[in-house]
């Protein structure tokens, strides 16, 4: 056993019989204790044992042979990449932040431009081991006899339990990554090239929607060589250059991260991509780690509201990550532009599982293509609306037309709603199972009633 197997070993022993020793019988609901967190919606926290796992943030074993890596769950992605990429590997889906965290993103649901082959991150999961809410511990495969909580664990956010260690595929990289960007003016065309270079040899596949007449697909390989770099670390913008550059070239590291230096473009909410404020921030602040900090800091406080009503205007963040069967993108596009406003979009096309792995919580159609929709920001309107107006029109489409709404920002649906998208007679039986004394919170709950 590696000196890191053995730490690992080490780490979980402790945990456990600090659990065993803790008292379980309080009544008060378990709960993760972490310093940050990539969740989008404000909680009204209630009484909660904090579970502290923040050990748990190590690479274990890394196998270029056999195409995998053994991680512990509260290990960043920003860690997991820094280390597969000295071996010459990289996860199969490495979603778009520095600070999520590998238990995170599969726990939620995690996505990026790798998607249109290798699915979302839990779909790369080759095995599990499950901290149950009563401190047992439960390793879980795709055939073992815990395969139930191994495909029921996904999505489920921290309601049946915590992963101390995941098995996740690794895909082999080169130095760097030649990226097109391919510019349309109607999304019919661009849906359906869109579809078309899922079929091909892209290793990366993503776009954005500037407008109803622009749009961009970004179609991106690794290479061995390349003719000149581009950096987006600081004072150039990676979204500007989709307009302006037909080719680019960037390291694979920058291109993995391309999109945190200005959180996609919601930098633009600091002000931040002024010039001047760039350099005063310095490279250093600019990075989805210090928004973050902001962002919790202006929602406690509700700055930019009570700015906003001060000039006579009322305002909901719309803060959304949704599904869409790829048949019905052109439709879905339509309803953002002509009901929420918010521009740009990010657009990521992804591979429903396998016919035989069918997740409980994040029910895919299998072997088709979805794309999902990005878009984070703020309506502002000029009277006021009862309060999630914008979101539940969001939620009420996605349903029409057959998609899902990842659960990490605010979620307005009704318990019927919720219970017939994300399978919830199939998440009770689970939770029968295994929190049979309810000792974390229901899904519907933490997700919907922000307990």
């Amino acid at each position: 056993m590696t000196p890191e197997n053995l730490a690992h070993a080490r780490r979980r022993a402790e945990l456990l019989t600090a659990m065993q020793l803790g008292d379980g019988g309080t009544g008060v609901p378990l709960g993760l204790g972490k310093r940050s967190s990539n969740l989008f919606r404000d909680r009204h926290e209630g009484a909660k044992r904090r579970l502290d796992l923040s050990d748990f943030c190590h690479v274990i074993d890394i196998d270029t042979e056999h195409g995998w890596v053994d991680v512990e769950g509260l290990t960043s992605y920003e860690e997991l990449v820094a280390q597969t990429l000295r071996h010459g590997v990289m996860p199969a889906v490495v979603p778009q932040l520095k600070t999520i965290t590998v238990g995170g993103a599969v726990a939620g649901v995690g996505i990026e431009a790798t998607s249109h082959r290798q699915g979302l991150v839990h779909d790369t999961l080759l095995e599990l081991d499950v901290l149950l809410p009563g401190g047992e511990m439960l390793h879980c495969t795709p055939d073992n006899a815990h395969r139930d909580l191994f495909f029921g664990f996904p999505n489920s956010y921290g309601t049946l339990g915590y992963a101390l260690r995941l098995r996740l595929r690794t895909l082999p990289v080169k130095p760097y990554v030649r990226v097109e960007h391919l510019q349309y003016q109607a999304p019919q065309a661009f849906f359906s090239d869109l579809a078309a270079h899922c079929q091909g040899d892209a290793d990366f596949v993503d776009g954005v929607v500037f407008g109803a007449q622009q749009q961009v697909i970004n179609r991106a390989s690794f290479v061995d060589a390349a003719p000149w770099l581009s950096d987006y670390s600081f004072e150039q913008i990676y979204y500007r250059s989709l307009a302006d550059k037909p080719l680019d070239y960037l390291t694979v590291q920058d291109y993995i991260w391309r999109w945190d230096t200005d959180w996609f473009w919601c930098s633009k909410n600091l002000h931040a991509q002024h010039p001047l404020v760039r350099r005063l921030l310095g490279k250093d602040r600019l990075n989805s780690r210090f928004y973050t900090r902001v962002m919790r800091w202006n929602a406690r406080w509700g700055l930019t509201r009570r700015l906003a009503r001060w000039r006579g205007r009322f305002t909901e963040s719309v803060i959304q990550d949704v599904d869409i069967p790829i048949a019905g993108a052109s439709d879905f596009l339509a309803f953002l532009l002509r009901e929420i406003g918010i521009l740009p979009i990010w657009i990521c096309p992804v591979r429903g599982p396998a016919p035989d792995a069918s997740f409980t919580l994040f029910p895919l159609a299998p072997d088709s293509h979805y794309v999902n929709f990005g878009f984070w920001d703020v309506v502002e309107t000029t009277r006021a609306y009862e309060p999630g107006h914008f979101n539940r029109l969001v939620e009420r489409e996605v349903m029409r037309l057959g998609g899902i709404k990842s659960l990490y920002s605010d979620s307005y649906f009704t318990p019927e709603e919720f219970a017939q998208a994300y399978g919830l007679s199939h998440y009770q039986a689970l939770k029968a199972k295994y929190d049979p004394a309810g000792r974390m919170l229901g899904l519907y709950e933490k997700c919907v009633l922000r307990a």
